[in-house]
């Protein structure tokens, strides 16, 4: 087995990521492209990487258990907050319709663009700016996914969900969970905390909404 399908076996598989179609994700996507080229020989070791200036690209089990969490289906439209390198992004591309994503730093979200070019992301909008207010233009939103942690999940992102769909977001400052939420109707929505979680903080108007 090549360092790639290990990484599926030892710690996706073996920590209870058994969506078949969140693992063919997980191996279609060449994290290679995503990660700085002195730090290729940890490609697909189970951590996250740092790619500059204080970011990093997402730990393999977090990307996977998440994606396995929202349950999306090949025509699910998706709304991912906080680009990043793309990576997540691309993960999110194998397993949805549409995905929409949004950075708000620049060099950022320019790094993400040149990423997603290297592969066949047709199906990936991705700009700049703050995601607070979500992506208005393309709601409602089958699944949306924050990879930075508000310190309350900002309305304007739950107002996004259609009916049955799903938000998954690390929430909290110091101390942060991962919390998923369904809305079950125009004003009813269910909350589920699923594990302990560490995220970057998501700044822009969410940190005055603390």
């Amino acid at each position: 087995m090549d360092s790639k399908e290990r990484m599926i076996e030892r710690h996706l598989k073996g920590r209870d990521i058994h969506d078949e179609r969140v693992l063919d994700a997980m191996r279609a996507v060449d994290r290679s492209l995503f990660v700085p080229e002195d730090l290729q020989h940890h490609t697909y070791a189970d951590s996250p990487l740092p790619i500059g200036k204080e970011q990093t690209i997402s730990q393999p089990y977090i990307v996977a258990y998440m994606a396995q969490a929202l349950g999306l289906s090949e025509d699910d439209k998706v709304l991912e907050i906080g680009t990043g390198c793309g990576y997540n992004a691309a993960v999110l591309g194998q397993l949805a319709d549409e995905v929409y994503s949004i950075e708000i730093i620049k060099w950022l979200a320019d790094l993400a663009q040149k990423n997603l070019a290297k592969i066949d992301s047709d199906n990936i909008s991705a700009r700049f700016g703050d995601g607070y207010d979500g992506w208005p233009e393309e709601a409602p939103f089958d699944a949306i996914e924050l990879t930075a942690a508000p310190p309350k999940i900002p309305e304007t992102l739950k107002q996004q969900l259609k009916i049955g769909g799903k938000l998954l977001a690390p929430v909290g400052r110091l101390q942060q969970q991962l919390q998923l939420i369904e809305r079950v109707s125009e004003d009813e929505f269910s909350e589920q905390l699923l594990m302990p979680v560490r995220f970057v903080p998501m700044t822009g108007q969410a940190e005055s909404s603390s």
